[in-house]
């Protein structure tokens, strides 16, 4: 059996970091969740995050910081915000200043400014309140002083939080927006402000939809529909905890417009809290898996780009995760995209990962027949990524076994009597870290022409699906065996047809 290399030239990974990504970033060591303050400048693209300096658990929280390129190599920075005996550095956002109406910079060095939730501790007067603060930096992200001024808003709330702020351009007035979020009582609050220090209260958005637990990480964004710039609406994301379609954490999204004052909906389902999920598959769900939470995007992008990362874990087992001196890693970057289906406008993702050809790391198939029954594939790899297409015909299933081995597999299930894809990670090796880690994942997928199009993402310890060029996703965490690297294809029941399969190896 071939085998695919997982990095080219890397030595084989320690028993206590066998679960290291080969394409995921992940800090060198210690706790890392939610990106922030994503940012392009210059040609780097800056990716901040939730981080714990001095330990694998969460606490201490501060921002931590990669740059890249090209959204594939990352390079670990130092701590960008610590954390000190007043605050905490929770989520936030970071923008580009350009015409420097912070007075943070010059007109001849714009700075970057964070805008992030100032954690109040019980050595600070303000002592259990969370509120809006600005850092800024003049040398590109490499250093950071906090404003003076800070907290620039506080509404002496306990859960006020996540800034996202983006540059609103209405035509006939410009002002920097908001989005931030009352967690408890699960609402989207808008501010602006012409100088990122004097806000000004526009309105709230919310209960809506998915209510189960509190609303986190917000985003607002305008996209055109299927690529024409005179059709475009607008993208509001809400994480929430608990409450997420497959359990604990998630992100959803409503479609609608936004005039510059107010987000209105146009994909709502319920209104008010609606604790029963009677329906939560309606909701719009940025993933249908167990591991793609605080997802936002990155500003100042060129070309107009919406793309987004998510950390990839769940807060029901974040904490007790087999990775060693490190925990947790973020999603590959997506690029979003809105599209009609059906009479409905909706979010389309690609992730931006490894998309070289198959060559001798990996290996093509061409059409040919499934027959029932498990066909294994001829290599292996713990990190790769996967092209597949199916004609399922009369067969009641078809799919993909990957991780497999001796001890595991991970099982990706379509489903043709129901029409629902399924990731199941029940026996994916270690799963008895947590009660709630042991799960099948599921998604309604409708077949196009007939066929069913899979592009997944398989790395040393996540799955991250692609259903009919991203229309619907599955992102969950695996911990196979070092030695669990076989793949398969397989069919129940006669009629299946393989119309191709790539595996590229990372």
């Amino acid at each position: 059996m071939a085998t695919l290399s997982t990095a080219a030239g890397a030595p084989a990974a320690s028993l206590t970091d066998q679960f290291r990504p080969a394409f995921h970033y992940t800090a060198e060591r210690n706790w890392l969740n939610d990106p922030n303050g994503l940012v392009y400048l210059n040609g780097t693209y800056h990716l901040f995050y939730q981080h714990n300096p001095f330990g694998a658990d969460w606490g201490n929280m501060s921002w931590g910081h990669a740059t890249s390129p090209d959204l594939l190599h990352w390079e670990e920075q130092p701590v960008a915000i610590p954390c000190d005996e007043q605050e905490a550095i929770f989520s936030g956002s970071a923008v580009f200043d350009e015409h420097n109406t912070s007075g943070l910079g010059t007109a001849a060095n714009p700075p970057l400014v964070a805008i992030y939730t100032s954690a109040y501790s019980h050595a600070s007067p303000l002592a259990g309140r969370q509120a809006q603060s600005l850092a800024y930096s003049l040398d590109e992200g490499r250093t950071w002083t906090k404003h003076q001024g800070n907290p620039v808003l506080d509404r002496a709330s306990a859960d006020f939080r996540d800034p996202k702020v983006f540059w609103y351009d209405g035509g006939g007035e410009s002002y920097w927006v908001m989005v931030a979020v009352e967690a408890v009582q699960r609402q989207v609050v808008l501010y602006r402000s012409a100088d990122l220090k004097s806000w000004e209260y526009l309105s709230t958005f919310g209960p809506a939809n998915a209510t189960g637990g509190v609303w986190e990480c917000p985003d607002l964004f305008e996209l055109p529909v299927d690529g024409n710039p005179r059709d475009t609406r607008w993208v509001l994301v809400v994480n929430i905890n608990p409450g997420g379609i497959a359990g604990g954490s998630a992100g959803q999204y409503f479609v609608g417009e936004f005039d510059g004052v107010a987000f209105r909906s146009g994909s709502t389902v319920t209104e008010g809290l609606q604790e029963d999920g009677s329906r939560m598959r309606e909701y719009g769900w940025l993933d249908w898996g167990r591991d793609y939470y605080a997802a936002v995007s990155f500003s100042n992008m060129p070309d107009g780009r919406r793309i987004m990362i998510g950390w990839m874990n769940n807060w029901d087992y974040a904490g007790s995760t087999p990775t060693g001196e490190w925990r947790s890693a973020m999603s590959l970057p997506r690029e979003v995209t809105l599209t009609r289906l059906d009479g409905r406008v909706v979010l389309r993702q690609e992730a931006i990962g490894y998309s070289g050809e198959p060559d001798a790391q990996g290996f093509r198939l061409g059409p040919r027949a499934v027959p029932p029954g498990v066909v294994e594939l001829p290599a292996s790899a713990a990190a790769a990524r996967i092209d597949a297409e199916f004609h399922p015909g009369s067969a009641t299933a078809v799919g993909l076994v990957l991780h497999a081995g001796d001890a595991g597999r991970t099982v990706l299930t379509y489903d043709t009597r129901q029409g629902v894809l399924r990731l199941d990670r029940r026996e994916s090796g270690m799963t008895g870290f947590h009660e709630a880690f042991p799960s099948v994942e599921a998604v309604a997928v409708p077949l196009q022409d007939g066929r069913l199009r899979l592009r997944v993402y398989l790395d040393r310890c996540s799955v991250e699906v692609f259903a009919q060029d991203g229309l619907a996703t599955i992102t969950d965490l695996v911990f196979p065996t070092e030695a669990s690297t076989g793949m398969a294809i397989f069919a129940e029941g006669e009629g299946a047809q393989l119309v191709a399969l790539d595996v590229v190896g990372h």
